[in-house]
């Protein structure tokens, strides 16, 4: 008997309440995927290329997320990367092969532990609403970090700073868009001046606002919205809180690593006028959420 449309299966495993993790960029979902993949039953994907191919689609024009055929895509895409194979791993991202222990092609899992899936890719947050769409039982985690360590992290990360040129923009870009934190067309010039700060910035003041718009249209039970100064700083409590959510024990062992990002690092890595730039574009973000006195 064919399975109804909604119920996607994966390795002969059917994909119930997957989880999917949302941020801006360098906001900690990286290191929340790296938590769900030691925790048991768990197969989570970060950044793989079919996934990604859809994300960035959807990001240059978000019309296409409004589709009838973006779940499917989107269903499709998720499918071929949560595929458990034995040589599935050599298709994935370094921090998903570094995060699963990976030294060969893999599998990172074998298929008969699987019972959840998951999802930790960069910049997922702008395909959100097509996730709920696509799976309609899923859990979300969104991730909030100060704006000024979220832009101190990307002036330091060449994938992020690839976005901010030029060329990257198409004539498939469409606006507002929430990817480039810019919501007119008339803006685009202005933007194209602006410093790679200014432009972290933007991006960072755009997710927060998905996010304050996801808290407010998302079911309750089906949102946990997580501070990453709460993650680093308090991992049993941050632990008990996503076990509670999402119904399994959670590993909090990779929130003591020392190479967690710490909190705090823009006072000795932004530049006054970046710290400048960054105060001025996101101003009213970061004294809503508590990060800068008004």
């Amino acid at each position: 008997m064919r399975l109804p449309p909604h119920i996607l299966v994966v390795n002969g495993i059917k994909v119930r309440r997957p989880v999917f993790l949302l941020g801006a960029p360098h906001s900690g979902a990286d290191l929340l995927a790296r938590a769900l993949k030691r925790s048991p039953g768990f197969h989570v994907t970060m950044g793989r290329a079919s996934v990604a191919h859809v994300l960035y689609a959807f990001a240059r024009k978000p019309s296409i997320a409004r589709t009838s055929g973006a779940v499917r895509v989107m269903r499709d895409a998720l499918a071929e990367s949560w595929q458990v194979l034995p040589r599935s791993c050599g298709e994935c991202a370094e921090p998903c092969r570094e995060a699963g222990g990976v030294t060969g092609t893999g599998p990172c899992v074998s298929a008969a532990d699987v019972t959840r899936f998951g999802d930790g890719s960069p910049d997922l947050i702008y395909s959100a609403p097509v996730l709920l769409q696509a799976f309609p039982d899923a859990r979300f985690v969104q991730l909030i970090r100060d704006g000024r360590d979220v832009v101190s992290d990307m002036l330091a990360d060449p994938a992020c700073l690839a976005w901010f040129k030029p060329a990257m923009l198409t004539d498939q870009t469409e606006f507002p868009n929430a990817f480039l934190g810019v919501n007119k067309d008339e803006h685009l010039e202005r933007w194209k001046t602006m410093p790679a700060a200014g432009k972290s910035a933007l991006r960072w003041r755009s997710a927060v606002r998905l996010s304050a718009e996801l808290r407010r249209t998302l079911p309750e039970g089906r949102l946990l919205t997580l501070r990453y100064e709460d993650l680093v700083g308090k991992p049993p409590q941050s632990a008990a809180a996503l076990t509670e959510f999402l119904e399994t024990r959670v590993s909090k062992a990779v929130l003591y690593a020392d190479a967690v990002p710490k909190v705090g690092a823009w006072r000795t890595r932004l530049r006054r006028d970046d710290l400048d730039l960054v105060r001025k574009v996101a101003r009213e973000e970061l004294t809503r959420l508590g990060y800068q006195k008004s």
